[in-house]
């Protein structure tokens, strides 16, 4: 931290809810934000670094995003990381003041209720950039993203910390808990509508990890997600895929498979030679048909605006995982008090 633009750290994503005993898997890395004073508007992303044996994924932050607790506390991404003590550094002390006046309200339920809205907002919002005259692979992403956010909803209610890779088993965990497998179907089939069995997505993640190679010999473009396509990334980006197709998380896995093989078409097709881009870009196509069922701009559309269309249930299971979670919590000190 002898950086003078560095105003602090602190930890985010899934690490936050693990037990302080807990191992860490190996296909998870840890995630950690350093937020920047004098920055550049759009930091660089440093990606994942090892240390000490960990792989990290660092996120540079300008001072901007954190510098109003109001907004901090209903951002449903960022909320979490003081909620608790995750707090790395802090040289200018904002950081603590942040947790100081979010951690005491963080589970009230019109706190969370915000945080659930930020997340449908950030949805309808980004869903809106999808353009049928762009190149497929950016059509996919521009789509995948957003339609798969609503995911977050059944986390961020249950006081679960967001998570990208792992976003559908998370969601189904929590929906299953509170009785909502229904509408986890509805969200998965956004994705996964093909139905595929899991040798079709072990089909097209075996095909990945040569194009995986590929991006990393030609590579020379920085992309925020650069860091989710190296070598080091492989035990995160292809394993836990893996784990997920054998554990019988197929469906669960088409997301990340696909956003990675659409991925590396991006950076292929900004730094690779055109023969490359091309066969690429065919095997593309082939994944978004097998595994989503899409293979047009009028059927990616579609798509979008069926999951817009799951907007008000999703907000509805918010607010339904809120109520009980209270009910739960005003019900414990009673239990303690008749034991």
């Amino acid at each position: 931290m002898d950086r003078p633009e560095v105003a602090g750290a602190f930890l985010t994503g899934s690490v936050t809810a693990l037990a302080p005993d807990a191992e860490l898997p190996a296909t998870s890395d840890v995630d950690v934000v350093v937020v920047l004073r004098n920055g550049p508007a759009v930091p660089a992303k440093p990606g994942k670094l090892r240390c000490d044996g960990v792989l990290l994924e660092v996120t540079e932050l300008p001072w901007s995003e954190v510098a109003d607790p109001a907004v901090v506390a209903r951002t449903h991404y960022l909320a979490p990381s003081f909620a608790g003590d995750h707090v790395l550094a802090d040289p200018t002390g904002h950081l603590a003041r942040l947790r100081t006046e979010i951690a005491p309200s963080f589970a009230a339920p019109e706190a969370v209720q915000a945080r659930c809205e930020d997340v449908l907002i950030r949805m309808v919002t980004r869903s809106a950039a999808l353009d049928p005259a762009a190149p497929w692979h950016e059509q996919v992403l521009t789509w995948l993203f957003p339609a798969t956010l609503p995911t977050q909803v059944p986390l961020v209610a249950a006081l679960r910390p967001p998570t990208v890779r792992r976003r559908f088993v998370a969601a189904r965990e929590v929906l299953a808990e509170h009785g909502q497998l229904e509408l986890y179907g509805s969200l998965v089939d956004l994705v996964d509508a093909g139905g595929r069995d899991g040798s079709a997505v072990q089909h097209h993640l075996d095909q990945l990890e040569p194009v995986l190679d590929q991006v990393a010999s030609v590579a020379r473009t920085p992309f925020p997600f650069s860091a989710d396509l190296t070598p080091d990334a492989r035990p995160v980006t292809v394993q836990g895929s893996r784990e997920l197709v054998a554990a019988g998380d197929h469906r669960e896995a088409v997301f990340w498979v696909v956003a990675t093989w659409g991925r590396c078409l991006t950076v292929l097709t900004t730094d690779a030679p055109s023969l490359v881009v091309s066969r690429a870009a065919q095997r593309f196509r082939e994944v978004t048909a097998d595994l989503l069922g899409v293979s047009t701009p009028a059927a990616l559309a579609a798509r979008r605006d069926a999951a817009l269309a799951l907007v008000p249930a999703v907000r509805a299971a918010g607010e339904r995982i809120i109520d009980v979670r209270q009910v739960r919590a005003q019900a414990r000190p009673e239990v303690g008090r008749s034991g």
